[in-house]
């Protein structure tokens, strides 16, 4: 197993390739580059690294990066061969901003999202002119508000979607609640300060954050968390080896027993 931490710092394609990690490879063989988040990606990699892919008869390496952009630049660019990070909601944001070729191998695991505080014990209570911070990537920053508005402290107007300017689509603020938005990344800390923040399920891990006012159902839940490659290796036997084992019993218990069925659970 090899693990690289590419960190806040951007990694260009040459050190990827100076680290011996990276490009796709036509060798059935060789190792498989995966570019994952710390947590809870990068933990769950590395119990299939560790427990599962031997037995397989694939070798991992794993990259962990911290910012939301680089794991799909280096599959774009050929640097690494897949990622586990996103939901497909979130790549099909990215693929209309910033273009690339991807596909779409196989959901993980769900990370729901949840508001939290420090100020009040329910949504509801939340002040005339509170503020509220949200996810500033137009995927998560519209989850977040699907989440407000399924406890009462927003109405959306019918045809807001995700990329909708966060203003553009509310109808309806009774409230007057103020929404910042910020990194995904700087949503933990916000916490100190904002009436409520909308965390992401991985930084919420992180940070270590507690008794979630509200968290969003799992129920028909678009936002799992899977396996992303080129369409140049979607039918490589080495992704889809790493797929069947992501989603084996084995990992699912894992899931379970390792986060206790609270920010992370297995995908149906």
């Amino acid at each position: 197993m090899r693990v690289r931490l590419a960190g806040l710092v951007a990694v260009s394609a040459f050190a990827l390739a100076a680290c011996g990690g990276g490009s796709a490879s036509d060798d059935p063989n060789a190792p498989l580059s995966v570019a994952v988040s710390p947590q809870p990606h990068g933990e769950i990699l590395e119990y299939v690294d560790r427990e599962l892919a031997p037995k397989a008869g694939i070798d991992l390496e794993i990259t962990k990066f911290d910012d939301y952009n680089r794991p799909n630049e280096a599959v774009a660019n050929g640097e690494i061969d897949a990622n586990y990070f996103q939901h497909i909601p979130y790549l099909d944001e990215y693929k209309s901003k910033r273009g690339g070729e991807f596909s779409w191998v196989a959901p993980v695991h769900l990370e729901p999202l949840a508001i939290y505080s420090k100020q009040v014990k329910s949504v509801q209570e939340l002040p005339n002119g509170a503020t509220v911070t949200l996810s500033n990537d137009p995927a998560n920053q519209f989850r977040g508000l699907k989440l407000l508005e399924a406890n009462g402290a927003i109405k959306l107007k019918p045809e807001a979607a995700v990329g909708t300017r966060l203003e553009a689509a509310i109808a309806e603020n009774p409230k007057g609640l103020q929404f910042k938005d910020l990194s995904p990344d700087q949503l933990p800390r916000s916490v100190d300060d904002a009436a409520a923040a909308v965390v992401n399920g991985n930084y919420a891990i992180k940070a270590n954050l507690k008794d979630p006012i509200a968290v969003e159902s799992a129920e028909n839940n678009p936002y799992a968390n899977g396996l992303v490659t080129s369409p140049k290796l979607a039918e490589d036997p080495r992704i889809k080896k790493l797929a069947e084992l992501l989603k084996s019993p084995e990992v699912k218990d894992y899931i379970n027993k390792t986060y206790g069925g609270v920010g992370v659970i297995p995908a149906s």
